[in-house]
């Protein structure tokens, strides 16, 4: 005999009702399941129903064309923004010494982004004007200090510069001969040259001077002129504000290819020492 579907309900409520811990046990799965919403669209419905494929996802279509993708607008230089003015290059610091600047003249290494400039024979040209400055002072030099060459000696250097009117003529004597060899002998190595060419400078501008004295009014033709003591003169002054130049004993030094204001301190020094060695040791106007 078929059982009411109404008695069964009505036995397991009783079976419930009778022992509270026998039974049927309460599941999550007793809840009715939330449905999502459908991919087809249902009728009177506006909406769009969630994608399921992947094919669905394609925006392409005209299901995506209700959630485009957001552009991000790019830019693009036209033609006016660029300028007719060619590229300035800038040069680094990376790669120089610590502590070193761009364009810093106490440096000569090159950064990334740096534009090399070659010296071309700049340097062969600084070595010979070394070796002709240096060398003929090197050799008045060793005629005053040793006599070689037929030279004077010290004792004919001192009693030439006692008759030309010099005080402390033993004293000035000695280094005057020693300023010469030791200035010219630095020349022509290369070595402290901004010192040993303000050395040569000073012993020129009192050999100008004394040459001067020599004869009445100005002169400058040799013999009896002063284009000789004037042009070694201007010589060392120009090795002093150019440099020695890379083949020397100081050719990786700063002040050796970009010389500036230690070398004019130098030239300034040199310049001064000749003025103030005539003027306080003998005194006498050599522009009369």
């Amino acid at each position: 005999m078929r059982k009411d579907p109404s008695e069964s309900s009505d036995d397991g409520a009783a079976q419930q009702g009778a022992s509270p811990g026998y039974g049927r046990v309460s599941s999550p799965y007793d809840l009715p399941t939330e449905r999502f919403p459908s991919a087809t669209p249902t009728s009177g419905s506006a909406g769009q129903g969630l994608p399921h494929t992947d094919d669905e996802l394609d925006y392409g279509d005209a299901r995506g064309a209700g959630l485009p993708t957001e552009q991000i607008p790019a830019y693009r230089q036209s033609a006016s923004d660029v300028p007719d003015q060619p590229t300035q290059v800038i040069g680094a610091t990376s790669g120089a010494s610590p502590g070193a600047t761009a364009g810093d003249p106490s440096t000569d290494r090159l950064g990334e982004g740096d534009v090399k400039i070659g010296r071309g024979t700049l340097d062969l040209g600084l070595l010979a004007l070394r070796l002709a400055v240096g060398g003929t002072a090197l050799v008045h030099g060793l005629q005053k200090l040793t006599g070689m060459w037929n030279g004077p000696g010290l004792d004919g250097f001192e009693e030439v510069l006692v008759n030309s009117g010099f005080q402390q003529a033993k004293l000035l004597a000695i280094l005057g001969a020693i300023g010469e060899v030791a200035g010219g002998a630095l020349l022509i190595l290369g070595l402290v040259t901004p010192l040993a060419a303000a050395s040569v400078l000073a012993v020129m501008i009192n050999a100008w001077a004394f040459r001067q004295i020599a004869e009445p009014g100005l002169e400058y033709f040799a013999p009896s002129g002063t284009e000789y003591e004037t042009l070694l003169g201007v010589c060392a002054g120009v090795i002093i504000l150019t440099g020695p130049g890379r083949i020397s004993l100081d050719g990786r030094r700063g002040w050796a290819t970009r010389p500036f204001i230690g070398s004019f301190a130098a030239l300034i020094l040199g310049v001064a020492a000749g003025v103030c060695i005539w003027i306080f040791l003998n005194g006498a106007n050599p522009l009369i």
